[in-house]
């Protein structure tokens, strides 16, 4: 019994010592399990460049720091925001409430009348404006996107319909019908010529914390739906706008260099959604294309990075993007980790980096777990061959 105890401590020592400090699997680096992984990290299988089959897993940060933790009270289309693509289970891994509680907040939906209801559907090519593959209402997405409103009272949530509703109404009503009808921004508030939009402070203290952006243009003065194509550039989706070293502009959007739209939305998703290469897709080309996109749009940064299957990168860099690109946009940083409150624009924090004396503490924390983790085994090989002794002594 005492074996046991001894054994069990030395077990307990080790993986509270080091089973979450920094002996903790980093970002981007191999795993086997969540708990390999550093704080607010997660174990997921990887497809990264270079790699081959089977795929390895990988510790992947999926949620980009919060941009209202370091710098708050500047204009809305100064900040920027992962932004999820058709929210369905083709392109993505889970429900709405969990990608807004991983920090997404801007949803794509694409939307149809269907079962004389407004629904979100998938069209295929063959038959663009149909519904092929309804996924689900859109009340009960909406209604997720009210209890995250209502449950987070600080935060301002983006959606972009691509609207192929003919019903009058339709869509404004099943927002009504969701009970986000308070949550509304305005289109009157809307900077109708590339203007600054108003402070996020007063979009918070005024409640109205829901930007809604619709594919109809009549629909701005009947309905109240915000013509996307007034506010945003965007560039091309699909395969065509995955070509290494080339971001030209969405057949509905004005040139990427104009100044008179105050909003930049980066699509960066092939045609047919790839779960398997989607890691690949949001890692390095993904950053590429950001910075390839930032040429192309006159230095303008994205204010909507949009991909499939947010969840998956090597490491961490779909986040990583929304990251350096709020850096820029809001502190004139690499990375936002490096701005603080009230800084001047352009006076950055320094990271820190791993010293020569933190690299020993991690190799001796490494072999001392290695040296507690044999003793463990040899104690308990002693026990257990001890026990096994006496027993075919007793029978002698």
């Amino acid at each position: 019994m005492n074996f046991c105890i001894a054994v069990s401590l030395i077990v307990l020592v080790a993986v509270f010592s080091f089973g979450n400090g920094d002996c903790a699997a980093k970002q981007g680096e191999m795993c086997s399990l969540s708990f390999d992984c550093d704080t607010d990290l997660h174990c997921e299988e990887c497809i990264a460049e270079g790699d081959y089959f089977p795929p390895v897993h990988r510790c992947i940060r999926i949620q980009p720091l919060n941009p209202f933790s370091k710098v708050k009270g500047v204009p809305f289309n100064r900040y920027s925001w992962l932004t999820t693509h058709l929210v369905t289970t083709r392109t993505q891994d889970d429900s709405v409430i969990q990608q807004l509680m991983n920090g997404v907040r801007g949803l794509v939906l694409d939307v149809y009348d269907f079962n004389n209801d407004v629904w979100l559907c998938h069209s295929t090519h063959s038959s663009c404006g149909k519904c092929n593959e309804p996924f689900l209402p859109v009340i009960t997405v909406l209604s997720e996107i009210k209890l995250f409103l209502q449950t987070n009272p600080s935060e301002i949530v983006t959606i972009m319909i691509e609207d192929y509703v003919a019903k009058p109404n339709g869509i404004t009503n099943v927002f009504r019908a969701a009970g986000l009808g308070p949550f509304w921004f305005p289109v009157s508030l809307m900077p109708k010529s590339g203007e600054e939009w108003l402070n996020v402070d007063e979009m918070i203290e005024t409640n109205k914390r829901l930007v809604v952006f619709g594919s109809k243009s009549t629909k701005e003065s009947l309905e109240g739906i915000a013509y996307k194509w007034r506010y945003f550039i965007e560039n091309k989706y699909g395969d065509d706008g995955m070509i290494n070293g080339l971001c030209t502009k969405r057949a509905e959007s004005s040139p990427l260099n104009t100044r008179t739209r105050s909003l930049i939305l980066m699509n960066y998703f092939p045609c047919a959604p790839d779960p398997d290469q989607a890691c690949k897709h949001n890692s390095k080309p993904l950053k590429s294309m950001m910075y390839t996109c930032f040429e192309a749009a006159g230095k303008r940064w994205p204010n909507f990075i949009v991909v499939d299957f947010y969840k998956r990168s090597d490491g961490g860099v779909a986040a990583e993007a929304v990251d350096e690109a709020n850096g820029h946009l809001l502190c004139g940083c690499t990375n936002i980790a490096h701005c603080k409150d009230n800084m001047t624009f352009g006076t950055c924090e320094l990271s820190q980096q791993t010293s020569p004396a933190n690299l020993v503490n991690r190799s001796f924390q490494l072999l001392l777990l290695f040296g507690m983790c044999t003793l463990a085994l040899s104690l308990w090989a002693y026990f257990v061959g001890t026990w096994i002794l006496r027993r075919l002594f007793s029978y002698v």
